[in-house]
């Protein structure tokens, strides 16, 4: 099925911004998120189907914004190093990554979906009904992954209450 971009753009172009700006809490960076996102969009809308649109998107916004952020990370990391190319100067902004790289270390080794409905549960304050109709999921089905993902994430923070 072909998706009409320019279509999906008017319509889901702000619910993917305000997505990024949630995630990112710089608007021009969640701009070029935005058509990061719709890029992706339309590389592959011959393989994609038309149906949960939207579910889709926010999912694609999620990833495209980690990325960004471990990027944020690593260049957080290395700067001053020889290693990172000089066009990634340092900025005052990247010295606030403590709680991102605390969130990046505790989603490490988590899927995409379970990071995605963190995100939406703890982040965008959704219900587990809402998290379920966006990504076809059942309530119980996303309670039992918050509950699996808390279990985990305690045991990475050394059983520290989250």
């Amino acid at each position: 099925m072909n998706i009409d971009i320019e279509a999906c753009y008017k319509k889901y172009a702000p619910m993917v911004f305000r997505r990024c700006s949630v995630l990112l809490k710089n608007g021009d960076e969640a701009l070029d998120a935005v058509q990061d996102v719709f890029v992706n969009l339309l590389r592959y809308r011959k393989r994609l189907k038309g149906q949960f649109l939207s579910s889709l998107l926010y999912t694609i916004a999620t990833n495209i914004c980690l990325n960004r952020l471990r990027r944020r990370k690593f260049t957080a990391d290395n700067c001053g190093s020889d290693f990172v190319a000089p066009s990634m100067a340092c900025d005052p902004q990247y010295e606030k990554v403590e709680d991102s790289m605390l969130v990046d270390a505790i989603l490490q080794n988590e899927s995409e979906s379970t990071r995605a409905i963190c995100f939406m549960y703890h982040t965008d304050g959704m219900t587990l009904q809402e998290i379920g109709e966006a990504l076809g999921m059942s309530i119980s089905g996303v309670r039992k992954r918050l509950l699996a993902f808390s279990a985990r994430a305690k045991i990475r923070l050394g059983g520290e209450l989250l």
